[in-house]
C-alpha cells in the first residue's frame, strides 16, 4: 500500500532511515519503497512510501520523531479540479467504509510554505461537497480525520528548490505523531545536565536507529549524563552505561542530582548498570557471548570534549612505569588519564561492537567530518562484522559536520575478522586528515574567523576570537 507520508521541515538528512528503521521494527518486509510526488524536490516535507500494512504506516508515526503524519491518499492534483477528478475516481470500496452515517469525521487544511486565513480554510473545505460523507462532524474526537495539504506557489518555497507546478493532496489520516514527546524530555527542565549533554530529539532518534524496544538491551560505553539512554528507556529498552570519569558514574552533583536521577524524573527504570570503564582497555572477559543488542553513542571526538584513555601523561610517554593504588587509597582514587585520539577511539567503538553485539545488533554513533579547501571525499570507518544501512549529515558549519553512521552486524567475531578489521583500520587512519591522529578537530573548528584582518597599528585593537556558527566561544 502507498501512504502519504509527511514529514517536519528540520533534519531532512534523518527522515528515511528513521522511517526505515521503525520498519524494520515493526516487521515491514522489503516492500518499503520511496517516490516523489511529481515535480517535487528530495528536500520537499511530502514523500510516498510503499509499506506492507495501515498498521505498520499507524506504528511508524506514532513513534517516529521526524514524520508528521501518515495518510492515505485519496486524490491530488495540480489545482482543485483535479484534485476532485482524482478524489472521484478513487475507488469506492476504500472510500465509503469511512463515510457511514454511524461515523463522524473532521476536515483540516494544512499548508507548507505559506499561511491561509480562516476564510480560506473554510472556502476549501466547502468545496469538497462532492464527497458523500453521511457522518456527523466533530472537531474534538472524530472517528476519521480527513485532510487537505498545499505546497506554496511561490517561488522560493521556504528555501526548498523551486517546484514547477504545486500539488494539492487529499487524504484520510492514518498515523500521527506524538510531539508532546519532546518538550518533556527537554533538556533545560533535566535534573543532572553536562557540557556534552544530547538534545531530547536527536537522543530519540538515535534510539530509534538503534530500534530501541523492550526486551532489547542498550549500551552506551561513552554514557556522560544519560542523555542517550533516557530516551532508550522511554521506548521500554533495558540499559546499560559506562564512563571513564569515575565522577559522572558514580557522583554526579550529589545524591539527588546524578546520572540515575534523571531516570527517576521521568519514571524509567534505571540502568542495568554504570560502569567505570576505558575503552581503550576494555575489562571484558574472553570467551563473552554476545550481550548487547544495540549500542549507541556519542563519542568524544574533541569539540565540545576530547577522548580520554587511562594511563596519564607520564605513563602513556613511559617515563614512569604503571603502578598500583594502595588498597586504603582505592575508595576515593581517580585514575589518571591521557588524550585519546579520535582514530583510537573508533578502533575500539568497533572492536567492542563486533563482539558485543547480537547477530543483527545495530551501532549507531556521531562521526566528526571537517571538510577541507579541496572537498576531498570523507571516508567513513569500516569493519567487515558490519554493513552500513544509512548515512545521516548534520550541518554545523561552512567546514564542519556530523553525520550520524548506522551499522548493521552481519558477520560473526573472529580472531580472523579482527585481523582483516585491522588492515581496514590502518587504511581509514591513512586515508583521513591528520586532525584525526593528532585529536586537533577542536583548533580547526574554532579557528578566528579571518586574520588577516588584524590591524598591527591599532592599540585598542585585539585579537579576534574564534567564532563558530557566528557565536564566540
Amino acid at each position: 500500500m502507498w501512504f502519504l507520508c509527511v514529514f517536519y521541515h528540520r533534519l531532512l538528512d534523518f527522515r528515511k532511515p528513521e522511517v526505515e528503521a521503525l520498519a524494520e521494527l515493526f516487521g515491514e518486509d522489503e516492500s518499503l519503497q520511496w517516490r516523489l510526488p511529481e515535480h517535487h524536490h528530495n528536500d520537499t516535507p511530502f514523500h510516498f512510501v510503499h509499506l506492507s500494512s495501515e498498521e505498520i504506516a499507524q506504528n511508524i508515526a506514532k513513534r517516529s520523531i521526524l514524520v508528521k503524519g501518515m495518510y492515505e491518499l485519496w486524490g491530488e492534483g495540480t489545482c482543485y479540479e483535479e484534485l476532485r477528478d482524482s478524489i472521484e475516481s478513487f475507488p469506492d470500496s476504500r472510500k465509503l467504509p469511512f463515510l457511514a452515517s454511524d461515523s463522524t469525521f473532521r476536515i483540516s487544511v494544512e499548508t507548507f510554505g505559506k499561511a491561509l486565513t480562516f476564510d480560506e480554510q473554510r472556502e476549501r473545505i466547502n468545496s469538497l461537497t462532492y464527497i458523500p460523507f453521511e457522518g456527523k462532524v466533530n472537531l474534538k474526537n472524530p472517528d476519521h480525520k480527513f485532510f487537505i495539504m498545499e505546497m506554496d506557489e511561490s517561488e522560493e518555497n521556504n528555501g526548498l528548490q523551486p517546484i514547477l507546478q504545486r500539488r494539492i493532496f487529499f487524504g484520510r489520516e492514518v498515523g500521527f505523531a506524538d510531539r508532546k514527546l519532546l518538550p518533556t524530555f527537554q533538556l533545560k527542565s533535566r535534573t543532572y545536565l553536562g557540557p556534552t549533554a544530547m538534545d531530547a530529539e536527536m537522543a530519540f532518534l538515535l534510539a530509534n536507529q538503534a530500534k530501541a524496544t523492550s526486551g532489547r538491551l542498550v549500551y552506551d560505553p561513552f554514557v556522560g549524563t544519560g542523555s542517550i539512554l533516557v530516551s532508550a528507556a522511554r521506548f521500554g529498552a533495558m540499559t546499560m552505561g559506562a564512563d571513564i570519569d569515575i565522577r559522572v558514574v558514580r557522583d554526579g552533583r550529589g545524591p539527588d542530582c546524578n546520572v540515575w536521577s534523571n531516570f527517576k524524573q521521568y519514571g524509567l527504570p534505571t540502568p542495568v548498570a554504570l560502569l567505570r570503564m576505558d575503552n581503550n582497555l576494555p575489562p571484558w572477559r574472553s570467551g563473552l557471548k554476545e550481550l548487547f543488542d544495540a549500542i549507541i553513542c556519542d563519542p568524544p571526538y574533541g569539540v565540545r570534549a576530547g577522548g580520554r584513555k587511562s594511563g596519564g601523561r607520564k605513563i602513556l610517554r613511559g617515563t614512569v612505569d604503571p603502578y598500583t593504588v594502595p588498597e586504603d587509597k582505592r575508595t576515593d582514587h581517580i585514575p589518571s588519564t591521557g588524550a585519546y585520539s579520535l582514530v583510537e577511539c573508533v578502533h575500539d567503538l568497533l572492536h567492542l561492537a563486533a563482539r558485543m553485539l547480537v547477530m543483527k545488533g545495530r551501532l549507531v554513533f556521531f562521526f566528526p567530518v571537517l571538510r577541507d579547501e579541496n572537498g576531498s571525499e570523507v571516508k567513513f570507518p569500516e569493519h567487515p562484522c558490519f554493513k552500513l544501512v544509512a548515512v545521516s549529515e548534520q550541518i554545523l558549519s561552512s567546514r564542519y559536520s556530523r553525520v550520524l553512521l548506522t551499522m548493521v552486524k552481519v558477520e560473526p567475531y573472529s580472531e580472523e575478522v579482527e585481523e582483516a578489521a585491522r588492515l581496514m583500520h590502518v587504511e581509514f587512519r591513512e586515508n583521513h586528515l591528520k586532525w584525526l591522529e593528532e585529536g586537533n578537530i577542536h583548533s580547526s573548528v574554532f579557528k578566528p574567523s579571518d586574520s588577516s584582518q588584524v590591524h598591527a597599528d591599532s592599540k585598542s585593537f585585539k585579537d579576534p576570537k574564534p567564532k563558530y556558527r557566528g557565536k564566540y566561544v
